[in-house]
């Protein structure tokens, strides 16, 4: 199935002609006056489609603003009968459902700290049982693949039908460019393993910070992703929560505006021949990296039976050293991240270890 056709079967949550759907609003709803003017000047950009707002705020530590609680809702349906956007809130127990669907929410969503307990979603997912609404599920905050899928699974066997998923980035306390690091490569696997469910990007949660919004959203829009969730207060640095991150509506607006959107062209022959032709000199040079790293790992297996028989320990820290500072080098000379590098030769050193590992168990 091309991706072209993965996209005609999307759930009609994100079924529409522009692309990408936006989602935008306060990180928190603080008062009536602040929510309805940001849903006024929101709507006004005509760059948003969805409504969002924080009505429960889960907090790091007891003190901070968690929220205004359900005295918010009217307000949020305020905004949806003056401005005819669609209203979406995080629910993380059962009475926040109960309450959104008292309220005429139209969309919920699950928060990455919710995400990361099944206990917890099977709840709210039971809770929506027999419920025709729809549901976006956020990465849990660990890098956790399997919990994300499962909890859309868990909605999935409740009977909701329309889904989508928000990647707001993974908590990891080495971070210092992210407020929550991408690692791209696990959307872009859930993508793969569930193609029929919209992929919504978070750059709000992911930078933490206004001036990497838009590289970070046009990233996501680059890799195929179908929308984005960007926090939008009517005066940023007042706000009461995540104040860094947010941005006015009409900065939200030339965000969007300055975005440029990509096309998949899989449908044009004469544009496909020639990408085709260049993935199948990859394709070559594919086979040419396995070959060699097959061939490496027959000598880390020859030197394996060599410190066997000598009685030497496996890992030669001086050689190891001596390998990353050679592979910083070259990496710089041929124009690669030193990140990228790093990451790749020590893939290779752990197989090469486990291939050593195994040597010394032969009898």
């Amino acid at each position: 199935m091309t991706s072209k056709e993965v996209g005609k079967n999307k759930q009609t949550l994100l079924t529409k002609k522009r692309r990408p759907i936006v989602i935008g609003g306060p990180c928190s709803a603080e008062t009536e006056k602040q929510v309805l003017e940001t849903g006024r000047r929101i709507a006004a950009t005509g760059k948003v489609d969805i409504f969002r707002a924080g009505i429960w705020k889960p907090r790091t530590r007891p003190g901070s603003f968690e929220g205004v609680g359900e005295k918010g809702l009217p307000w949020c349906q305020k905004v949806k009968e003056s401005t005819g956007l669609p209203i979406t809130v995080e629910v993380a127990k059962t009475a926040h459902i109960e309450a959104c669907l008292k309220h005429d929410i139209d969309i919920l969503w699950i928060g990455a700290r919710t995400t990361v307990n099944p206990f917890v979603v099977q709840e709210l997912a039971d809770a929506l049982r027999g419920v025709d609404i729809p549901v976006l599920v956020k990465n849990p905050i660990n890098p956790d693949l399997a919990l994300w899928l499962g909890a859309v699974e868990r909605f999935q066997k409740a009977g909701i039908q329309e889904l989508g998923v928000i990647h707001r980035g993974f908590s990891n306390l080495s971070e210092k460019y992210y407020r929550n690091r991408p690692q791209w490569q696990i959307p872009l696997e859930f993508m793969r393993r569930m193609p029929d469910i919209p992929m919504i990007n978070d750059p709000s949660h992911i930078c933490g910070r206004r001036d990497i919004l838009q590289e970070v959203a046009q990233k996501a829009l680059d890799l195929g992703f179908d929308g984005l969730m960007i926090e939008s207060h009517i005066d940023p640095d007042q706000a009461l929560s995540d104040a860094q991150q947010q941005i006015t509506p009409e900065v939200l607006g030339q965000l969007i505006t300055d975005l440029v959107l990509r096309e998949d062209y899989e449908d044009e022959p004469l544009k496909q021949s020639k990408i085709e032709s260049l993935r199948q000199e990859i394709n070559n040079i594919d086979e040419e990296l396995i070959n060699l790293l097959s061939n490496r790992m027959k000598v880390a297996r020859e030197i394996g039976r060599y410190k066997k028989k000598n009685n030497m320990t496996i890992l030669q820290q001086r050689r190891w050293n001596e390998i990353i500072e050679r592979s910083k080098l070259q990496a710089a000379r041929s124009g690669l991240s030193e990140a990228f590098i790093l990451n790749f030769i020590s893939a290779i050193h752990d197989e090469s270890i486990d291939q050593q590992e195994q040597v010394y168990k032969d009898v």
